[in-house]
């Protein structure tokens, strides 16, 4: 269970509509509940025009955040634990009115600092930094070469021996393919992990992928949509793969998968037909108390309103279980980021032995149902603590539209019961459109530390 939320909460996820920062929300609520706050650090005021990730990494006794600063311009802070003092480190790349180019990092076993990020569908970009833990040092570098022209969703991630991968979508939405990278310490070069893409969507589509999710049973779980243009209603058949290795796919019943994947040869899970209600961001993988590997997602259901599902792996074969009964249609299309009236979290054991689900409705609420094991239904909630303290929650600025946004801990101090994680504010999601003066003032980027 642990190392499950661990993956799910080190992984910035693929995804489009500026749903990254979503992604991570689930393992972090269950991370930093009931904590206080030990500590504040202001960093320096941010971009708060459209929402746009941010990262921090923390490794041992350093601490890196990489952002968008006032002036739009990427920059990573960098300080010692035992100092109030960052050193600020001014990158060659200016984030334009677009939710997708969010901005991650990571740190390698020597040392090395990994930053990518500011990217749809344009050129890799990419900083390496040429001394270890030396935020100053870093300069462009360059990976593969090759399907490095139209880049998006930039991801670094651990494989199974704990190599250093890197994956990105090369191509535009409708048409792409899913790349990944193996990092040789030695050499200080990439390599490709996969000598074939992933998914191939022969020029029709690509997929939005969930995961790559190591369940208890050594596999890596991975889910995903294919959508056939930059509509967003356009998304349809949920997908499923599994590896040991990232390399060799392979399907439920352990039939390998010739890459790269296409939609013929895909395990569908649910074909969801376009304009079905499904969308990329909102599928995730989890577990029942079993073991057996859930994935939760929306689609419309006969009536047209939008309700969750949850497709299970029962004997060889995925059932599909209807657990909301709402009496709303989130009927969303067009493109751009925009901002999900549902959002749906993955199905986990909870300590007293039960299922939980989170879910969040432009209409319903949000919290957390209590599942009945077998039919996947809902039987009750679950009443967590807070996820974060009161004080970090409201919204400081006057300007209208204001929301509070946070950047979960990809690395750790190694400090036992303690959580870093960064707090701005900015507007919400535009459909990546400039808009109108007046814009807000620039929201002030700050680091808190919470203890048990």
């Amino acid at each position: 269970m642990a190392m499950r939320r661990f993956l799910r909460f080190l992984t910035v996820l693929p995804l489009s509509l500026s749903m990254a920062a979503v992604a991570g929300s689930w393992a972090l609520a269950a991370e930093v509940a009931a904590r206080r706050v030990e500590a504040c650090l202001d960093i320096v005021p941010v971009w708060s025009g459209h929402p746009v990730g941010f990262c921090l990494m923390t490794r041992d006794k350093h601490q890196f955040a990489v952002f968008y600063d006032a002036h739009r311009q990427m920059t990573v802070a960098s300080r010692t634990l035992d100092s109030e003092k960052w050193q600020l480190t001014r990158l060659p790349q200016h984030v334009a009115w677009d939710s997708h180019n969010y901005v991650t990092m990571v740190i390698d076993d020597d040392g090395y600092i990994h930053v990518s990020g500011n990217m749809h569908c344009v050129p890799l970009v990419y900083f390496r930094s040429k001394e270890p833990l030396n935020a100053a040092s870093l300069h462009a570098a360059s990976m593969v070469g090759e399907k490095e022209d139209r880049c998006t969703y930039p991801q670094f991630l651990r494989g199974p021996k704990n190599e250093l991968l890197f994956t990105y979508r090369d191509g535009r939405s409708g048409s792409g393919d899913q790349i990944y990278n193996v990092y040789d310490p030695k050499s200080q070069k990439w390599k490709r992990l996969l000598d074939k893409p992933l998914t191939d969507g022969k020029g029709k589509m690509n997929a939005y992928f969930h995961g790559p999710v190591r369940g208890d049973d050594g596999y890596y779980h991975l889910c995903w949509v294919w959508r056939n243009s930059g509509d967003c209603a356009s998304n349809h058949d949920l997908s499923y793969a599994r590896s040991r290795d990232m390399v060799h796919w392979e399907r439920s019943d352990g039939k390998p998968l010739e890459l790269p994947i296409t939609l013929a040869s895909a395990e569908v899970v649910d074909p969801v037909p376009v304009k079905g209600g499904i969308i990329n961001g909102n599928n995730k993988i989890g577990f029942d108390t079993k073991g057996r590997l859930i994935i939760s997602y929306h689609k419309y259901d006969a009536k047209g309103f939008t309700q969750i599902y949850c497709a299970r792996l029962e004997d060889g074969k995925w059932e599909i279980h209807q657990t909301s009964d709402w009496d709303y249609r989130w009927d969303f299309s067009g493109g751009g980021s925009i901002k999900f009236e549902i959002t749906v979290g993955a199905v986990e054991p909870e300590k007293d032995g039960g299922l939980g689900l989170s879910y969040t409705h432009s209409k319903h609420g949000s919290g957390t149902w209590r599942l009945d094991e077998q039919t996947l239904k809902p039987v009750g909630t679950i009443a967590h603590a807070p996820s974060r303290p009161a004080e970090m929650c409201k919204v400081e600025s006057s300007f209208p539209g204001m929301t509070v946004k946070w950047a979960n801990d990809f690395g750790s101090s190694g400090e036992k019961g303690v959580q870093y994680l960064l707090r701005w504010e900015t507007l919400g999601p535009n459909r990546d459109q400039p808009r109108p003066p007046p814009l807000p003032e620039p929201s002030m980027l700050r680091l808190y530390k919470l203890g048990k």
